[in-house]
């Protein structure tokens, strides 16, 4: 049966037209960025902006080897002692989109959408992560009226999937020794620490056969998950597609003969997997059969998550048959392994109330061309030791497939310093400017920060932004008002930079 789901968004004031809201400065800037094909390695594009950017407006920049850029501002005349301030943001986005909404990542634009309060996209990541940063950059490089110290812009590459950029920073790169980080999600905190990160890869290879005779071919569809960043919403308890498709799977085989060709689950590894398809063999005497034990499957899991996945789809439907499946031994493997791999949270800060400390995401299972299955997997902790033990974990999973393992180099946690000369100006600043007092945390995703402050040494760094819902998904939206505030409580710091010693 074939469902029809119509969502009404509300009050859509516009297919875009950025420029009109407020604050004008950042986000006539932002608006020009959507047009920009700038995923993850994908980055000429933005690059070449930024410096014509740079040269337009008479600003000195430079670039590195690996294609970091800084753009300096000079101090506002008489402002020759004031601290120099660095602003950091990073060029590159999740490329994310909705399975059946064609975009190509290397040459369209995104489509924000004005939706009430907030900014969207249509059918992909909106990109605020960290366009709005960029954004805010390139605002304070252009606004004559701001009688600062010299500010220095930089933007990193690659963020999203590696942290290329931040790790290979040379330390004479900029002179300031005080950073504002531009890539925090929520008004109102400011985040003085972050957790490190690793990535643990497993390639399982298997055997192929031929497909038995008297069969039929189904493909299993597992969407209308939430997703999200797999740091900041790990704690949340969202369905995970490669977990629930992993369920499936250990159901119907011992249900049914069956036998799986393909398996396409999950995306990237920074997200929490938001779909999986699969395309399975079977006895054709067990289509009805199959399909009744999918839909009661779907019931489990709706009865399971509840509204926090109220979107959820889980079916199934003829597919082209394969010529090829994985042999038995080896599905059965791979179900083990992945029933065994951990994802969520694995323990909570002793030191910092609601902050998770350590972390595991199952972010996607795939099958290649070369009869090898990727599991790809990343653990976050805010200590160091943990983070290696997650990844032990993982590991003893994996190896249950037989897998060969890899990791990641990682990057290192950034360690709350509550000392902070910066800190201190932003939390007088916010509380003169709104009337009450920011929280102060830290924040289980990973921020350059911690490679940064491991480069530049005695760097005193805070990070801060606007409101940003669903990142790394088709559902990021980027809040209006917050995005003023953070305008304002970002000039504000800037001109309270203090004198040089």
């Amino acid at each position: 049966m074939l469902h029809l789901t119509i969502i009404f968004f509300g009050n859509i004031l516009n297919m875009g037209h950025l420029s009109e809201l407020q604050p004008s400065a950042i986000w006539v800037y932002f608006e020009e960025i959507c047009n920009i094909p700038r995923t993850s390695r994908n980055e000429g594009k933005i690059r070449k902006y930024l410096l014509d950017f740079a040269a337009k407006n008479n600003l000195e920049s430079k670039e590195d080897t690996v294609g970091n850029i800084l753009i300096t501002r000079p101090p506002f005349p008489g402002m020759e002692k004031v601290k120099t301030v660095v602003l950091q943001s990073h060029m590159d986005m999740v490329g994310e989109k909705n399975a059946d909404h064609p975009h190509n990542w290397k040459t369209d634009p995104i489509k924000p959408l004005i939706i009430e309060d907030w900014v969207t996209a249509s059918g992909t990541t909106l990109g605020a992560d960290d366009g709005i940063g960029i954004a805010a950059q390139m605002a304070i490089l252009t606004e004559k009226d701001l009688r600062t110290g010299k500010i220095e812009c930089l933007f990193t590459v690659d963020e999203e999937s590696g942290m290329t950029g931040a790790t290979n920073l040379k330390p004479d790169f900029f002179t300031g020794r005080t950073l504002l980080n531009l890539d925090s999600e929520d008004e109102g905190i400011l985040y003085i620490g972050c957790a490190g990160g690793m990535d643990t890869i497993g390639t399982m290879s298997y055997r192929q056969v031929p497909v038995r005779s008297n069969c039929c071919a189904l493909e299993l569809s597992v969407t209308g998950l939430r997703g999200g960043h797999s740091g900041d919403e790990i704690h949340k308890g969202l369905g995970n597609a490669v977990k629930i498709m992993n369920s499936l799977l250990m159901r119907l085989s011992s249900e049914f003969e069956i036998n799986l060709s393909h398996l396409n689950a999950g995306n990237l590894r920074n997200a929490i997997a938001r779909e999986a398809f699969a395309i399975i063999v079977a006895d054709a005497t067990s289509f009805e059969a199959i399909g009744k034990s999918v839909n009661d499957f779907l019931r489990i899991q709706a009865a399971e998550f509840g509204e926090k996945e109220k979107e959820i789809r889980i079916s199934v439907a003829s597919a082209e048959m394969p010529e090829y499946t994985m042999d038995k031994e080896s599905l059965s493997m791979l179900i083990n392994a992945l029933e065994c791999c951990p994802h969520g949270v694995i323990s909570w800060s002793k030191e910092m109330s609601d902050l998770v400390e350590t972390s595991t995401n199952l972010a996607s299972a795939k099958t290649t061309d070369n009869n090898s299955v990727t599991i790809i997997t990343t653990q976050r902790s805010s200590v160091e030791a943990a983070k290696h033990e997650a990844s032990s974990k993982v590991v003893r999973c994996l190896n249950k497939a037989k897998a060969e393992i890899k990791h990641s180099d990682g990057y290192p946690g950034w360690k709350p310093d509550l000392s902070s000369e910066i800190l201190g100006i932003t939390k007088d600043s916010y509380k003169n400017l709104f009337g009450r007092e920011p929280l102060v945390r830290a924040i289980h995703a990973g921020l350059e920060c911690g490679l940064i402050h491991e480069t530049f040494k005695g760097i005193d760094m805070i990070s801060f932004g606007p409101t940003i819902r669903g990142a790394h998904t088709p559902e990021e939206k980027i809040d209006i008002a917050s995005t003023q505030l953070f305008w304002t409580l970002l000039t504000d710091v800037i001109l309270r930079m203090p004198s040089k010693e």
